[in-house]
């Protein structure tokens, strides 16, 4: 794919961490990205880093009225997305028997529910044009092994690897590549709920951003569908 000629992308989760560094990436390559979040301000923060091919859309992915007449009210036929980064996710952390309901259904409504209401409401539109799209879905390590106190989100993440591979054979005859990608631990505080500090051996989300643009610009008929990176040295410095 070629970045340069008025591509259009859709971010969920822009508002911070890796969600904000791959639509800042994407601005910056000169891609329109609408980047979609719950945090009016946080997205305004963005804006101001991505520049004028940056647009904050304040939604919640869990509204699917609320995506469809978004989607509805923006675009036209001759002006679609070619690029779609499912990436917003929320996460909490604790002893089955001590999760709320409440928690495991936020996880289960983001993470999973979220996905196929925004992806379900592009795709048809992708369908229909003859220039490859890709949607990249961002999964975790954490959906290809699990982990102690993180049923909720381990279920939503090898939920999220399994409809990826599903998609990706669902829509390659149309052209449409679908690629997920399963990160390590990142530098940002979204493991903060574990008890887990962040720390710069953890990957980098500029570092990611750059490899999902790497992803988009392969050639057109080649698809990673799948992609796990970690961090190199895992540990803490000075540990």
């Amino acid at each position: 794919m070629d970045l340069s000629k008025n591509k259009i992308a859709v971010v969920t989760g822009a508002s911070k961490g890796l969600g904000a560094a791959i639509a800042i990436t994407l601005a910056m390559k000169g891609v329109h990205v609408y980047g979609i979040g719950r945090n009016k301000d946080s997205l305004k923060e963005v804006s101001i880093q991505a520049g004028n091919n940056f647009e904050p859309i304040t939604l919640d992915i869990n509204d699917e009225t609320a995506i469809h007449d978004w989607y509805n009210n923006t675009f036209s036929n001759k002006n679609t997305p070619d690029i779609l980064i499912n990436n917003a996710g929320i996460g909490f952390f604790s002893k089955i028997d001590e999760t709320p309901t409440s928690n495991w259904l936020e996880m289960i409504n983001t993470n999973l529910n979220g996905v196929f209401y925004v992806s379900s409401t592009l795709i048809p539109d992708m369908k229909k044009k003859k220039a490859s799209c890709h949607i990249i879905n961002i999964g975790s390590i954490l959906g290809k092994v699990g982990r102690t106190e993180s049923t909720g989100y381990c279920a939503t993440k090898f939920g999220i690897q399994g409809f990826s591979e599903a998609l990706f054979m669902e829509l390659r005859g149309f052209n449409i590549k679908v690629t997920c990608i399963n990160p390590g631990s990142i530098e940002t505080d979204f493991f903060k709920t574990s008890g887990q500090d962040s720390h710069h051996n953890m990957l980098q989300p500029f570092d990611i951003a750059k490899t999902i643009i790497h992803l988009l610009e392969t050639p057109d008929n080649m698809l990673i569908n799948e992609m796990t990176i970690r961090p190199l040295n895992p540990k803490p410095p000075n540990s």
